[in-house]
């Protein structure tokens, strides 16, 4: 018997954020709002944190995905953000059977972990 299945935007953002970890040269993830910096402060981590995902109001049925991400000094950027893009693409369609229109990577911060 198949029915709708239907993903919260929350789920949906912690699988991109544990997605994005799994990338060479990702050190971790930096909080996306007030809300993540709150939970930061409270001492409460999230698969989500550094992860904000809506719909796309121009393509129903999509989502936009931001990714807020802390990566490894001596990686190389570019590598390291076509990565991520490539990997929360396909744990998108893969793991939430959700549509990606958008994902957009913001480098904040580079560290030597």
């Amino acid at each position: 018997m198949k029915g709708n299945i239907t993903i919260s935007e929350g789920a949906l953002a912690a699988i991109l954020g544990l997605a994005a970890h799994e990338v060479p040269g990702v050190l971790g993830m930096s909080p996306a709002g007030i809300r993540d910096s709150i939970s930061r402060i409270l001492g409460r981590a999230e698969a989500s944190e550094g992860v904000t995902v809506k719909p796309d109001p121009s393509a129903p049925g999509k989502y936009q995905a931001d990714l807020y991400v802390v990566v490894a000094f001596g990686s190389r950027i570019p590598t390291v953000v076509d990565g991520i893009a490539e990997r929360v693409h396909w744990a998108a369609k893969s793991l939430a059977g959700a549509q990606l229109s958008s994902v957009r990577i913001h480098v904040v911060g580079v560290s030597r972990g």
